[in-house]
């Protein structure tokens, strides 16, 4: 390299970013030194990675997968004491893992609890902790650690009592002294905190945090405090952040979702949305009815006429068939959906004018605005969306895979759908990003345009958050079946097909032999395969919503991708936390291996690595310019 003048040196884009990464490292020893952590860290084993989708509000399931890490520290615990504890000792320990303090607590209450115990359970978490962050460079290990804890529980880790008397003694002595302190139940915990962070490098979230499910607020309180994570949106979580942008319809489904499973609880408690006035309205106008049914039937009108004015004023949406409330004959009671006529097991619609069918009356409308206001209103779920919003997306690159919750919308031959929104026409990822740009203007604009979108990708037929066309106003009201099947998009014929499994990932700018496509959104029935595409695809949507167990026969799927390949977990029963702690039963599941490679993958192969190889370039362009003398190192 020709050396150059000092001040004429740092004239190129280039020249002037390595003269700022001089400021960082601004001595020949300060790159070396960085230079060696590196390049051996890109040698360590690739970290594991943990895939799951569809939670569902599911909090007990979510949580009790989320502390198991889909099984990986119970095989770790087998690995490591399969010989020196029975299987009762190993499920105990393993529960004492998930639920550090509230096993303490009941073994507290039954007695057992001795100085003794204390030293026996963190000697075993040590070995397995030691164990576990053979993987990690100690520098990342220390930061996994609780901070008021690091300095003893790294010199524990650091202690070799196998090797030298003089060691062995210290390492007792360190143990002996953390129980005649007090601290033994703390230090518990932080090792299980060590644990558990050892046990996953990062968390895949394909989707779907609401639903059915009870306790979304409680899954998200929890989400936020991990440590590394992605999230693919989902169509419910979609509709949720439709909900918070200030859509009226998006408002109308949350709304009525909730009622329909008797699920308000994460409205009025976990959000501070109140119901009191819708359901006085209602009251009046189905006296009849049970309070929540006459409810969810004033909020669907509502929710009918809300979507019909978006149709109206969206024609681009190509969704006029689903406008059905101008297509009544209020007075013989039937409603004609494409061409034919069918009867409603409804007659009276007391809040609807057949001559404009899609105005809201008076109070309607008042309950809207306090509904919206609600929403806008409402701190957690604002804190809640707006965290969606930073750590989600459509889609995600990772590591080689893709990663999306429902589908890229196709043709029954397979081509990507062109699908034409805001005078533009897009296909497979372009109509993707569009997507994800128009999601995102909602959040920050809340302009009208923006969130009759978001309603659209809730429900529209070429949503890649659904992927199907929605039959609701038929479902409630039309006793004919014939008239309630929803035509799926052709992705999910197609994801079955490896040609075209190949074909999306190369769209994505992915290696099609070594990349997979992992989705959520649809149940998976027991004794069908959710790995398709000869192991291409693979669908990890078991169901953790109860509501779907009987149809699925299934608590769920999860997915593991560790340094030999995939594998993926099939739950058969969850315990409850309860339960796990009385019995500590854990988690009923079936093991598969999707992918057993011949080789074990480096941080090297991972885009982590990439990221490491982008920065060893630049620190050693940095190390040739001040041994060229281009640069002059700092002052010692």
């Amino acid at each position: 390299m020709e050396a150059k003048a000092a001040n004429s040196w740092g004239t190129v884009p280039e020249e002037r970013y390595i003269r700022l990464l001089a400021e960082k490292y601004p001595t020949v020893e300060a790159v070396c030194e960085r230079l060696i952590h590196l390049e051996a860290e890109l040698e360590l084993p690739k970290g594991i990675e943990h895939f799951m989708s569809d939670l569902h509000g599911e909090y007990g399931t979510f949580f009790h997968i989320l502390n198991n890490c889909s099984g990986v520290i119970r095989e770790k615990v087998e690995y490591v004491f399969g010989t020196r504890l029975s299987s009762q000792e190993q499920a105990e320990f393993c529960t004492l893992i998930y639920y550090p303090r509230e096993k303490i607590e009941q073994l507290t209450a039954e007695d057992r609890i001795t100085p003794e115990w204390y030293g026996i359970n963190l000697a075993r978490l040590l070995d397995l902790a030691k164990l576990m962050s053979f993987k990690y460079p100690l520098e990342k290990v220390r930061g996994f650690i609780p901070a008021r804890f690091d300095s003893v529980i790294v010199e524990l880790m650091s202690t070799r009592p196998e090797a030298d008397p003089a060691q062995f003694i210290y390492h007792k002595r360190l143990l002996k002294e953390i129980v005649a302190c007090g601290s033994g139940a703390e230090f518990i915990v932080a090792f299980t905190v060590l644990v558990k962070r050892l046990a996953v490098d990062w968390l895949h979230i394909v989707g779907d945090f609401f639903d059915r499910g009870s306790r979304p607020d409680a899954i998200l309180d929890q989400i936020m405090r991990y440590h590394d994570l992605d999230i693919q949106w989902g169509n419910h979580d979609i509709l949720w952040m439709g909900a918070a942008c200030g859509s009226e319809a998006s408002i109308a489904n949350v709304v009525r979702n909730n009622l329909r499973y008797y699920n308000t609880d994460v409205l009025e408690k976990g959000y501070a949305i109140g119901l009191r006035p819708l359901s006085l309205m209602a009251a009046q106008l189905y006296p009849d009815e049970e309070p929540v049914k006459a409810a969810e039937r004033a909020i669907s009108l509502i929710m009918f006429k809300l979507e019909g004015q978006i149709i109206k004023r969206r024609p681009e949406f190509l969704m006029d068939e689903r406008a059905l409330l101008d297509r009544i004959d209020y007075g013989r009671g039937t409603v004609t959906i494409e061409g034919k006529e069918y009867e409603l097991n409804q007659k009276r619609f007391p809040t609807i004018d057949p001559k404009d069918p899609y105005r809201l009356s008076e109070v309607e409308s008042a309950i809207m605005a306090e509904l919206r206001s609600s929403f806008l209103e409402s701190e957690p779920l604002h804190r809640h969306i707006d965290f969606l919003y930073r750590k989600g997306s459509v889609y995600t690159r990772f590591n080689g895979n893709l990663l999306f919750h429902a589908c890229v919308p196709m043709q029954e031959d397979g081509s990507f759908t062109a699908v034409t929104l805001d005078g533009q026409t897009l296909s497979g990822r372009a109509y993707l990003d569009f997507v994800d740009s128009v999601c995102r203007d909602a959040w920050l604009k809340r302009d009208q345009k923006s969130l009759d979108y978001m309603w659209y990708f809730w429900c529209g037929r070429l949503s890649p958050f659904s992927g199907r066309e929605f039959k609701t106003f038929e479902r409630m009201l039309v006793d004919d079946e014939s008239t309630w099947e929803e035509p799926d998009d052709a992705y999910f014929t197609w994801q079955n097909d490896p040609a075209t499994s190949e074909r999306l990932l190369r769209e994505f700018d992915l290696d099609p032999a070594r990349g997979h496509i992992i989705n959520g959104h649809v149940p998976v029935k027991i004794g069908q395969s959710p790995v398709k595409a000869n192991g291409r695809t693979i669908v990890i949507d078991g169901g953790f919503c109860h509501a779907y167990h009987k149809k699925t026969g299934l608590s769920g799927f999860t997915l593991i991708s560790n340094s030999r390949g995939l594998r993926l977990l099939a739950h058969k029963q969850i315990a409850d936390v309860r339960t796990a702690l009385k019995e500590n039963r854990d988690i009923e599941s079936v093991s598969e291996t999707v992918e057993l490679q011949s080789y074990n993958s480096t941080i090297g192969d991972t885009d982590e690595g990439a990221a490491m190889k982008a920065e060893i370039a630049d620190l050693r362009r940095l190390l040739d310019a001040y041994q060229s003398g281009e640069l002059r190192e700092a002052d010692a």
